[in-house]
């Protein structure tokens, strides 16, 4: 670690005394200069985001503007421009580079990010839980390369896998006591040694399908740091870096850090003082902080910022003595498309335009995934209504009431000038393609989920709920208990505790994802048509859409 003020004092004490003695000064090797580059949360954002990234208006700081910003042509060239000067350099990520992503990324299974990313030098990342989206073995997949098991091979040329490496130090193999993929990596820079440490939050068993990683641990994360660092010391290692994807909240500006919160702030107390740097994600926030003594950094999403990290090494001690951080933007206007990026997303566009091309309807206006104060969202309720009307007849499921996670809404649908929804549109709202499941369950078990929406209080979850149905909750009532139990209603009908409904969910949900394992009590499961799948069909036959009318939640307070 850094030295201290007492040190540093009493280094220059004894530097005066040699001096004034009459001897000459020891020459001090000059510190060793380190930039690590940083992304997290890129999600396949092979193209720029809608919207950019929100930021605070330096004309007038008490407003907020959109920068356009992001995408892999423009961030390619901003590492390389960020490399340059600096002879030691790394690019490294904190996880969730593939999974929610857009069309063009997951229609191949996030083969194009992969590879993207491995073309700009990235060299180290974190297991985020998206990379677990599809389950371990498509994980082992991306690092290693091959056909996907069922789709086969699909992309414009054979997929190697990843250049980079993943880490995992907190995700074991519950068969082989394990990790899935090492847990840290050391780099020399000019004979000093690095260590870097990769892993996923805790909570990811709770943010992926129960299914894809059941045969996963994943432990705490402060205490699998804690326990690699005498390994890291008697490899000769003091400078260190923790990849985490785990974040926190802040309130300022995306190169800023007032008043933070979140789980990241406990997890960095507790590390040994031996970690210097946390490079962190997970919450898509920007910022630079300083908390408990360590430089803690987040990239915002989708390749809308490149953190550079600049750290000063001292060769006697091989430790950190100095550490900087600035969150640049990869603004449209400012970097120029990186041509071997374009080269690589025109391949894979080839391939996909016939599919991602395909007229699906029209909006009045752009349908916004953005909850507000109840918890409902525009997009939320369309989606809701769409999974029930695909699963509403006998045949399909029979279902009168249909509940979708907010998590599974991943972007806004977008009005354009002429109003034209594609499919492509579609399934950025609705990436992971996720089979409807319709079920029976009482009243009592409808209850019972609707108060597992705030099983996480620090980040409750309120689920997206179909036309008819509607209920109330009560933010001042304890964990379960509210929902108030009069105000549950169908077309206008009280729910009875006692009565048995048809209730469609996706799979992630039916399988207990987010915390809603009321769900895994449904019975007679009838298994439907994708989720993407049902809003396409609900587009089709709809548009053009407009914003539902909302008021299905409540707030009595």
């Amino acid at each position: 670690m850094r030295r201290t003020r007492r040190s540093l004092l009493a280094a220059a004490i004894c530097s005066f005394a040699v001096v004034a003695a009459g001897s000459a000064p020891a020459q001090t090797a000059a510190p060793v200069d380190l930039r690590i580059l940083a992304i997290n949360d890129f999600h396949g954002y092979l193209r720029p985001p809608p919207g950019g990234i929100r930021i605070t208006d330096p004309g007038d700081p008490t407003k907020k503007i959109m920068v356009p910003a992001g995408g892999a042509e423009r961030m390619a060239t901003a590492v390389k421009q960020l490399r340059e000067g600096h002879k030691n350099n790394i690019f490294v990520a904190a996880g969730d580079l593939i999974g929610a992503s857009p069309f063009l990324s997951a229609m191949f299974h996030d083969e194009p990010t992969i590879e993207s990313l491995s073309m700009m030098g990235l060299a180290i990342s974190s297991v985020g839980n998206h990379e677990f989206d599809e389950g371990k073995d498509e994980l082992l997949r991306m690092q290693n390369g091959g056909c996907h098991p069922v789709d086969r091979c699909q992309g414009p040329h054979p997929f190697t896998g990843a250049k980079f490496h993943y880490l995992a130090a907190s995700t074991f193999d519950k068969a082989t006591g394990k990790t899935v993929f090492p847990p840290y990596e050391i780099r020399e820079f000019d004979g000093i040694p690095v260590a870097f440490i990769g892993l996923a939050l805790k909570n990811t068993p709770n943010l992926v399908s129960p299914a894809g990683v059941s045969t996963l641990e994943f432990r705490d994360e402060a205490e699998t740091v804690n326990a690699l660092i005498p390994e890291l010391k008697a490899r000769g290692v003091e400078a260190i870096v923790v990849l985490i994807h785990e974040g926190g909240f802040p309130t300022g500006d995306y190169n800023e850090c007032p008043g933070i919160s979140g789980p990241i702030v406990d997890i960095v107390k507790k590390l040994d003082k031996a970690v210097d740097v946390v490079i962190s994600g997970h919450t898509h926030q920007a910022y630079v902080c300083d908390i408990d003594g360590r430089l803690v950094t987040s990239g915002d999403k989708y390749g809308t910022l490149v953190t550079a990290i600049d750290l000063q090494l001292d060769p006697k001690t091989r430790d950190v003595i100095s550490a900087k951080a600035n969150n640049t933007i990869v603004r449209l206007n400012t970097f120029k498309r990186d041509p071997e990026q374009s080269a690589l997303l025109e391949a894979y566009d080839r391939l996909a335009a016939p599919i991602a091309n395909r007229a699906a309807g029209a909006v009045t206006e752009t349908l916004s995934r953005t909850p507000g104060e109840t918890g409902e969202s525009v997009l939320g309720d369309i989606v809701a209504d769409a999974q029930l009307a695909a699963t509403s007849s006998e045949p399909t499921g029979g279902a009168v009431i249909a509940f979708t996670n907010p998590g599974g809404v991943r972007t806004d649908i977008v009005k354009r000038e002429d109003g034209a929804v594609s499919y492509a549109d579609i399934f950025a709202s609705q990436p992971f393609r996720n089979q409807l499941v319709t079920m029976t369950l009482t009243g009592r078990q409808l209850k019972d989920a609707l108060e597992q929406q705030w099983a996480d209080p620090k980040r409750p979850r309120p689920l997206q709920v179909s036309k008819g149905f509607s209920y109330a909750w009560d933010a001042t009532k304890p964990d379960g208990a509210r929902i108030v139990a009069d105000r549950m209603a169908l077309d206008g009908k009280p729910i009875d505790p006692a009565t048995s409904y048809r209730v469609t969910v996706n799979n992630y949900l039916a399988e207990g994802g987010d915390g809603f394992t009321a769900f895994k009590g449904g019975t007679a499961q009838q298994f439907g048509v994708y989720d993407v799948d049902a809003l396409y069909a609900y587009f089709k036959a709809n548009s053009p859409v407009s914003a539902a009318t909302g008021k299905r939640i409540e707030r009595v307070n």
